[in-house]
């Protein structure tokens, strides 16, 4: 029994040590590439304060513009932003007819132009080039996975939603193009800003409001054409009149002193839980140290935006992370203070605080989906660090720690002096 936990112990912290060198490292398995959060190009983005980027200011191409129709515009490019992956790019609206936009890690601002594509209006158009239909007639676009053929091979395609005024013209327009299949003229081009997103050809006319775009579409390419086409339905056309790259404002520097900081906090945090509380306090720290892994990792694949809201969230999830713990460790000590064997005090002290925890965890959930739901640009990259660091925290409080601190029991580690209470063994 002694043997097993022995052997289960330290497993589970070469588990933990092999997650954090992965956070470090990266490492790629069977063809699959876990980045380095430390990988700019593949991992953690940093965002607009941290690495600089581009600044784009659009100016609306009509004599008027209502407050209506520009706030619909910023919306707009708002979720082509986000839908591009730059949460943490910011959008403020310039005068009467002006919007700018500033986007991080992108330090060519023709580069982000040519990214965000958001400079005319989304249009559908035949093999000559007439227009037969607008981005304002569908209603919905989604990246899917699946068989876009009876009996066919599951593949990545768009599935789009039009308008019921729409659907009499996509008729139309599917059943000119299906008649010149002779002729290789059987597709309808979807174009923004006068470049062709997608070319998808036409076997049939298709009666329905609904209709797919299927092709040599990839997970990112999928999302990132529906994202375009579903906000594609700009109230008018839009014109880059400056454009420019920036450095970061918070600097390298800072940067480097912000994380030395954090880093010495994270340490001296180690250090009180190890001399409080001792053999929890120790497992509390090697729990911890799984627990930044595992978000480091989960962020470096998503490829998060990280900017100084998004650092706030992670020192926030890691402060309760460290919380949790400390709540279980208490009730332990109650337990213990009641007489009881320390394996019960342990069993019984993880379940007095499991409801405290969740409901803690919860709320905070609550409160980052609304961040997320109704916030823009660094509220969301806050909003997600924080949901992702919760979530997280929750796992290595309730099952890395109290699994390592079964096993310790099992190795006959028994002294209540080393779990921070009175007397001697139980």
């Amino acid at each position: 029994m002694m043997g097993k936990s022995i052997t289960k112990f330290i497993a589970t912290i070469v588990i933990i040590a092999t997650l954090a060198y992965i956070a470090v490292a990266g490492i790629s398995v069977f063809g699959k590439t876990f980045p380095s959060a430390l990988d700019e190009e593949r991992g953690i983005r940093r965002g607009l304060d941290l690495t600089g980027g581009s600044v784009i200011t659009y100016e609306a191409q009509t004599d008027t513009v209502s407050k209506e129709d520009m706030a619909t515009a910023i919306q707009m490019l708002r979720q082509r932003l986000d839908n591009l992956g730059y949460t943490e790019a910011t959008i403020a609206q310039q005068g009467d007819k002006r919007i700018r936009i500033e986007i991080p890690s992108i330090s060519d601002p023709e580069e982000a132009v040519s990214k965000l594509g958001a400079t005319a209006e989304l249009q559908f158009m035949d093999a000559d080039g007439n227009v037969v239909m607008q981005g304002k007639d569908v209603v919905d676009a989604t990246a899917q996975f699946g068989p876009t053929k009876e009996n066919g091979p599951n593949e990545h395609y768009i599935a789009l939603t039009f308008s019921d005024e729409a659907t009499e013209k996509f008729y139309q327009a599917t059943s000119q193009a299906a008649a010149k299949k002779a002729e290789g003229k059987n597709f309808i081009a979807i174009v923004l800003d006068e470049a062709v997103l997608s070319a998808p050809f036409v076997d049939k006319p298709i009666a329905s409001n609904n209709a797919i775009i299927s092709g040599s579409f990839n997970t990112e390419s999928a999302a990132w054409l529906a994202g375009l086409i579903s906000a594609g339905k700009l109230p008018f056309s839009l014109k880059d009149i400056e454009l420019r790259s920036v450095g970061p404002t918070l600097g390298e520097k800072s940067l480097e002193t912000s994380l030395m900081a954090g880093g010495m906090g994270i340490l001296l945090v180690f250090v009180f839980m190890l001399l409080y509380y001792r053999v929890p306090g120790f497992i509390a720290d090697i729990s911890l140290i799984g627990y930044m892994a595992i978000v480091a990792i989960i962020m470096a694949g998503m490829r998060v935006n990280l900017s100084l809201p998004g650092i706030a969230g992670i020192i926030l999830s890691i402060g309760m992370a460290v919380d949790a713990n400390v709540v279980i460790f208490e009730r332990i000590k109650e337990e213990l203070s009641l007489g009881k064997t320390l394996r019960a005090s342990i069993d019984a002290g993880f379940d007095r605080a499991f409801k405290a925890i969740l409901d803690a965890n919860i709320t905070t959930l609550i409160a980052a989906a609304v961040l997320w739901r109704f916030g823009t640009g660094p509220i969301k990259g806050f909003a997600v660090t924080l949901a992702i660091g919760n979530v997280v925290s929750m796992f290595t409080a309730i099952v890395v720690t109290k699994f390592l601190l079964r096993q310790t029991v099992n190795m006959k580690i028994k002294n209540l002096w080393l779990y921070g209470a009175k007397g001697g063994s139980r």
